[in-house]
Order: structure tokens, then C-alpha cells, then sequence
């Protein structure tokens, strides 16, 4: 009871934050904290896609990166092609239009999870680690190599998506469509995890073969919860790009996909406000420490060693494990 009070009121906490944070730093002439903020809710939403797989279904992806990069470009080539007005595969018309885009950039990642899933989640363990890294670097490859998108080089975009009024143009605004994207998320994922496909998921990670044996088609169960993961970044992408207006094949590189695990690692697998934290912890820890050296990863690098060696469950567990002491 004392866990569940505490967590809730740190939950309250956090929105209010996030919630007043854009008047108060514009108040404060600092818009540097809205972008920043806005940056780390991007990568959090795709954080928490990869948690769902990884954290309560123990699948461990190196190729969670393909998808947030395929919903980036989905947007990024898009506009290029509004742009320029031009067909996109000789028949597909351009747009910035957020309510054409992001969906797009979402189902175009759900099927390459989906495609990707069929292979690779008929393997377990290293090879499924292996597998998901191959296809991820064979996807970074195949954008560097488009030069007409911009090659190794990525692609400008003029302009972030639009909605109706030219809302995303403020960037307040922008943000609070973000959160909003965030918190619908977060809710949406708990009450999935909390069904009865969440227990299934979570079954399969403790025995699989024992959920075959009562009747589970795992196979399946695993492929849904790849491809909403999938998803997911994709949607994450797509913010991203509107957020830099800016589009690379890095944002698929298989390093991207080490970073979101361990901003998972970091906050707490299978808590899904875990990831939040995570992607808040690290983002933050590069943006100050990369002001004093261009290699904070040496920095950083002992400090995800001791959260693994020391904080059991990450932030979160850490957190728990203090509500229950003090209750």
C-alpha cells in the first residue's frame, strides 16, 4: 500500500513538473529546457516500446533503433517530397501534414517489426540478440547508401509536421502534444500489461514451455508485443524528426538500440515509468558531462556498472526499496 501511495505520488509529482515546466522556462528566458525536456519524452516513449519486449518479455533487441530510424525517414521523405513537390516511388504525393505522416511512420515501422518478428523471433537468447542486430545494420546501410535522401549525410526537412492552425509551429505547444503522446502511452501500456495478453507476455518470459503446454501460441503473443514495440519507435521517430528537422541514418544505427537499453537498465525494466526515468537520467547525464569532455561515456559507463552491480531494479527498484524501509 505504502509502495503504491508513494508511487503514486511521485507520478503527480513528475506530471506537474512536466506540466508547468514550459511557462516557467520561458519566464526564466531558458526555452534551452523545453526542447531538452521534450527531447528526453521523445526517446522515453521509444524507451517504453522496447521495455514491453525487453522487460516483460525478456527479449533482448538490438534492432529496436531500425524502427525509430523507419519513422523518422517516414516524415523526413515526406516532406522532402512536399518540398519538392514531387511523387514519392512515381505515385505516393509528399506531405507534412502530422495527421497523414506520423501514422504513416507508425505503420511503416509496426510492418517491419512484423516482418522482422516472423525471422527473428523463431530464434532465442544470442541469436535472437544477433539477428535483430543484423537487420537494424542492414537498414542503417541501405539509407546511408540513398543519396538522394542525403546518403551518410541525412536529410534536412523545412519545417516540422503540421496539424490544423499550424499548432507544432509553438513550440510550447509542441510540447504539450508530446506529453500528452507520452501519458496516453504510458496508460495504454499499463493497462495492456495488466490484461490478460500483459500476463501472458510475462509468462512467457518465466517458462515459456510451460505456457505452450497449457495452450499459448507464444509465437504469436511475442510477434503482437514486437510489432507494438516496433510501433512504438516508429511514432517516437516520427516526433524526433519533427523535433530536429532533421533526419540520419545514425538514428538506426545499432548503437541507438544500446542507448535505449540502457536508459531502461538505468530507470527499471519492466516498469514502464522506469524507461521515463531512464531516458531522463541519461540524457541528462550526457548533456551536462559532455560540456566538460567529448568522452562522458567513460564517465557514465562506471555509473551503469554500479546501477547493475548495486541498484537492483534500477531508479524505480531503488525507490521501492526506500517507500517499504520508511514505511
Amino acid at each position: 500500500m505504502v509502495d503504491r501511495r508513494v508511487a503514486a505520488g511521485l507520478v503527480i509529482l513528475g506530471l506537474a513538473v512536466l506540466l508547468l515546466l514550459p511557462p516557467v522556462a520561458f519566464a526564466l528566458d531558458e526555452p534551452f529546457y523545453v526542447s531538452l525536456v521534450r527531447r528526453i519524452m521523445i526517446f522515453a516513449i521509444a524507451a517504453v516500446g522496447l521495455d514491453i519486449i525487453l522487460g516483460y518479455g525478456g527479449l533482448v533487441s538490438l534492432g529496436h533503433a531500425a524502427f525509430f530510424g523507419a519513422g523518422a525517414y517516414v516524415v523526413g521523405v515526406l516532406s522532402f517530397h512536399a518540398a519538392e513537390d514531387s511523387l514519392l516511388l512515381g505515385w505516393i504525393p509528399g506531405t507534412d501534414a502530422a495527421l497523414i505522416a506520423w501514422p504513416a511512420a507508425v505503420l511503416t515501422s509496426a510492418l517491419l517489426a512484423f516482418l522482422i518478428g516472423l525471422l527473428s523471433l523463431r530464434t532465442s537468447g544470442v541469436y535472437f540478440i544477433m539477428i535483430t542486430l543484423a537487420f537494424a545494420q542492414m537498414l542503417y546501410f541501405f539509407f546511408v547508401s540513398l543519396e538522394g535522401y542525403g546518403g551518410d549525410d541525412g536529410l534536412q526537412i523545412w519545417g516540422r509536421s503540421r496539424l490544423p492552425g499550424d499548432v507544432l509551429a509553438d513550440d510550447t505547444a509542441f510540447y504539450y502534444v508530446v506529453l500528452g503522446l507520452l501519458v496516453t502511452l504510458l496508460w495504454l501500456g499499463r493497462r495492456m500489461i495488466d490484461s490478460r495478453f500483459g500476463r501472458v507476455i510475462r509468462g512467457i518470459r518465466q517458462n515459456e514451455r510451460r505456457m505452450q503446454a497449457i495452450g499459448f501460441a507464444t509465437f504469436r503473443y511475442k510477434l503482437v508485443a514486437f510489432v507494438i514495440a516496433g510501433a512504438m519507435a516508429g511514432l517516437a521517430g516520427a516526433l524526433m524528426a519533427s523535433q530536429d528537422e532533421f533526419v540520419s541514418p545514425s538514428l538506426m544505427h545499432w548503437t541507438r538500440s544500446g542507448e535505449f537499453i540502457v536508459m531502461i537498465v538505468l530507470g527499471g525494466m519492466a516498469t514502464l515509468f522506469g524507461p521515463v526515468i531512464g531516458a531522463a537520467v541519461y540524457l541528462l547525464l550526457e548533456e551536462v558531462l559532455s560540456s566538460y569532455t567529448q568522452h562522458w561515456q567513460i564517465i557514465l559507463g562506471p555509473v551503469l556498472v554500479l546501477v547493475v552491480l548495486f541498484g537492483r531494479g534500477g531508479i524505480v527498484g531503488a525507490l521501492r526499496r526506500l517507500a517499504v524501509r520508511d514505511g
